[in-house]
């Protein structure tokens, strides 16, 4: 431990509120030099409100920064807290229940850090930083293991009672991770409230319990600390003397006046050569008048009642030593408890026999007792000086973070911007230098349920290809039926001449309409080509360029519906009847449109990003006539493209845009889609590792490959059902390796840039919905969104995220999600379908 500076800690819990200056050395050898001040804690404190509490505590810390003249100085705090409390992290706790002589009313089940924070704000003379809240026992520990490395125990026996230890954290199934160890704070003070100890709570025990601030609770600890023992003492005593058994049975309003006899009177009383008169004196002013044979049974009480709580801790020690050493699999064990609490320190033999009989309940452990330097503060001090260290570390994590995380009016902004981009894109004028395109599909018709009949589908979009045969049903009962056989595309045909191409398309619809029985049918056919397609009709489609890995010469300003009714010409064993071009998003639209006639916006969210919608024709200026609808592929990936966004790009979206294919281009899509998140995430790890925060700042072979992160790695990283022993072994299998905490801060990361993509992608989504409610003239729309694409199907969050940021953007619009199912193969069809109805009707 290099820790090394100045910290302040406050201790509340025992009889006396303490606070310490704490200098610690890094000089090889270890040491700390502790200045400490005691305050009292009197009853409107303990059993006032939180508020006279807190504004004490601060009051005191600001007495003891002015006697050891430190108010010019801004430091470190580490507030030692001896109650029950439940931690998340090192400066939050949340008090779970008072215990001992404390009832505070407002703090119960409340962060007792803030609690404090807030009063010491209220200081203008003190700057004072809360960093960790330990328990006295921890801290305990904490300041013997600074002595003795061997400390993996620490034990209170005084106002209160606990305990805690070093678990294995893959035993610890409250916090992520597996590797090495936690401190476990038992609070063992509550054994027995679940009835465990009935048998061995006695008469005195239940009394005493009933008339405690905490009756049922802590009652273990009633049996063991000093808060309690003296009451108990008395309890004994006012019963043997009702029962004529001591002071000639005359008992004294002192004897029955609660809290009269306390353990400082049980201790003096078991002195060894003094513990007589000591008797004596003490029942005298209790105006009891003792005999020579009362002070020696007074004397047996007190050692039975003391007694007893040294063994009951002993043996709940001793189950603590046995866990230690099954966990180290050691048959002998030697280790060091590290102590504290008036009891043990002061009574004059509850030391001796504790380790006595531990010895005797664990005979395999060694165990070394080491009295705690100034109490828990010099602890507190230590585990401050490791939060300062985190601190630093979390604020540069903090940092490198910081630009994905957009506030509201950044997503505004966004939707704001986009919704201008879509305009440009409608205009005449604008179309042309305009980055999202807005190409007319030349689709103007929802399915009615009338469709019906056989057709065929192709599908082009990737390295497979498919021919889908689907038979539509109308009327009641209306259905889909799907047939379909997939084909791959081999490399040398991607890339070599585009009549290959299309003749081996041909070759595989000619397989499929063999295999199915119908060669002799002219169907009807819908072509899913999901390529940047410029539509001058509804079956016509020219290509403006490959995407994703496809070099076919002689395709690029093609018609591709001319190319592939020359291959079937050139076959020539079957004819088509080619009905439409479709691009994949608007295939999403149809299929969810079937099933839901709200539906008329498709967006994909998947490798890459994109949204149609239907627009009214009297707002898409680049196609003649006003009349009805017409969807509109936006190819909104490319949105930002001339540097509308450039503002929330962040230096790693640079990297990423800089090593792609198409460096400048689809910006949009970069930040939003599967393809590159992976890859954002990878250079944020780079950068992370530069500056030491993850992985020992050793940058692996593998964390230099372009393209390791692959999207469904961030969907399983960021699943909440994954324990972080799985987050490591997936980035063991990218040939990373982790420990526990660079796996808190790897799914920090993606959860960062995913949100960011799910945040970003709703608010170019709000820009649509809310176009479609002002192109309909309603204050409030109800639509339906069809939607396909991995990243929204998969990943654990994003659909989440992102339905959240439409309803933050868009409150006007009440939007409902639906899943496509087969968009390009089934929503061809339907295109298909629909344009045939409608030509149809056209002609009658």
């Amino acid at each position: 431990m290099a820790q090394k500076g100045e910290f302040l800690a406050v201790d509340l819990g025992g009889s006396q509120l303490r606070a310490h200056q704490v200098k610690v050395f890094d000089d090889g050898k270890q040491s700390s030099q502790l200045e400490s001040k005691f305050y009292p804690t009197p009853k409107e404190v303990t059993q006032g409100n939180g508020a006279e509490l807190f504004g004490y505590i601060a009051d005191c810390l600001s007495d003891f920064m002015e006697t050891r003249n430190l108010k010019q100085k801004k430091l470190p705090l580490g507030f030692t807290f001896s109650f029950p409390c439940k931690q998340t992290k090192l400066d939050e706790g949340v008090l779970l229940e008072w215990t001992k002589h404390f009832r505070v009313r407002g703090v119960q089940g409340t962060d007792v850090v803030s609690s404090l924070h807030r009063a010491l704000q209220k200081h203008q003379d003190i700057d004072v930083d809360v960093l960790a809240l330990v328990n006295d026992t921890v801290g305990t520990m904490m300041t013997c293991g600074y002595d003795d490395q061997r400390c993996e125990v620490g034990l209170i026996i005084g106002t209160g009672t606990n305990a805690c230890y070093m678990e294995e954290m893959r035993h610890i199934s409250l916090v992520e991770g597996d590797e090495g160890r936690m401190c476990i704070n038992t609070e063992w003070g509550a054994f027995g409230d679940d009835g465990a100890l009935d048998d061995l709570r006695t008469e005195f025990d239940r009394e005493l319990d009933l008339g405690s601030l905490n009756p049922g609770k802590q009652l273990f600890e009633k049996m063991i600390s000093s808060l309690y023992l003296g009451e108990l003492v008395r309890l004994i005593l006012l019963k043997m003397t009702k029962e004529g058994l001591l002071f000639n049975g005359k008992v004294s309003t002192a004897l029955l006046t609660k809290g009269k006899i306390e353990t400082k009177h049980v201790s003096a009383m078991e002195k060894y050569k003094e513990g007589l008169s000591n008797t004596r004196e003490i029942l005298r002013e209790l105006k009891l008048f003792p005999s020579e044979e009362d002070c020696v049974a007074v004397q047996h009480v007190c050692t039975i009642v003391s007694f007893r709580s040294a063994n009951l801790c002993a043996a709940a020690l001793a189950a603590i030593l046995t866990r230690l050493r099954d966990n180290k699999k050691l048959l002998r064990m030697r280790t060091t408890v590290g102590i504290d609490g008036g009891l043990y320190k002061t009574h004059p033999r509850y030391a001796k026999r504790l380790h006595k009989v531990l010895r005797r309940l664990v005979p395999t452990c060694d165990v070394r007792f080491l009295l705690s330097q100034g109490g828990s503060g010099r602890g507190a001090a230590l585990v401050t000086a490791v939060a300062l260290r985190l601190a630093a570390q979390r604020r540069r994590l903090d940092a490198a973070l910081a630009p994905f995380l957009l506030p509201p009016s950044t997503l505004q902004e966004v939707r704001d911007s986009m919704r201008a981009e879509l305009e440009y894109g409608l205009k005449r004028e604008t179309q042309a230098q305009a980055t999202v395109k807005m190409l007319p599909t030349y689709v103007c018709g929802m399915p009615d349920g009338t469709e019906k009949g056989k057709f065929l589908a192709l599908d082009l979009g990737g390295t497979n290809f498919r021919v889908l045969l689907v038979k539509i049903k109308s009327g009641r009962r209306r259905s889909v039926q799907m047939y379909n056989k997939i084909f791959a595309i081999p490399l040398e045909i991607m890339q070599g001449t585009g009549e290959e191409l299309f003749d081996h398309i041909v070759q595989c619809i000619a397989d499929f309409l063999d295999y199915m029985g119908i060669k002799g049918a002219r169907l009807p056919l819908g072509f899913t080509f999901s390529f940047p397609c410029r539509q001058a009709s509804i079956d016509k489609g020219t290509l403006v360029g490959w995407t994703k890995g496809f070099k076919a010469t002689d395709c690029e300003g093609e018609d591709v519906v001319d190319m592939l009714r020359e291959a079937i010409r050139r076959r020539n064993e079957f004819d088509l009847d080619i009905v439409a071009v479709v691009n994949d998003t608007v295939g999403t639209m149809m299929t969810c449109g079937y099933e839901d006639p709200n539906c008329e916006i498709g967006l994909i969210a998947g490798t890459g990003t994109n949204v149609c919608y239907m627009e009214d024709m009297k707002n898409i200026e680049t196609v003649e006539g006003n009349e009805g609808q017409m969807c509109i592929n936006t190819e909104w990936g490319a949105f930002g493209d001339n540097g509308c966004i450039d503002h929330i790009r962040t230096k790693y979206d640079r990297e990423v845009d800089e090593g792609s294919l198409n460096p400048g281009k689809q910006r949009y899509e970069k930040m939003t889609s599967g393809m590159y998140l992976g890859e954002i995430v990878r250079q944020i790890l780079i950068d992370l590792t530069k500056q030491g925060l993850l992985f020992r700042g050793h940058i692996s072979e593998s964390l230099r490959k372009r393209g390791i992160f692959e999207t469904k790695f961030l969907s399983q990283i960021e699943s909440d059902r994954l324990a972080l022993l799985q987050v490591r072994r997936i980035l063991q299998q990218l040939g990373l390796d982790s420990t526990c905490e660079d796996s808190i801060i790897v799914k920090e990361v993606c959860a960062a840039v995913s949100t960011r993509a799910a945040r970003l992608c709703g608010a170019g989504l709000a820009a649509v919905v809310e176009k479609k409610r002002q192109n309909r003239g309603v204050e409030r729309l109800q639509i339906t969104v069809g939607v396909d694409g991995t990243l929204y199907k998969l990943h654990p969050h994003f659909s989440r995220i992102l339905q959240e940021t439409v309803k933050e953007l868009a409150p006007q619009c009440d939007v409902t999600f639906m899943l496509s199912e087969d968009g390009s193969g089934k929503g061809a069809a339907l295109i298909t379908a629909v344009a045939k109805r409608l030509h149809n009707v056209g002609q009658k």
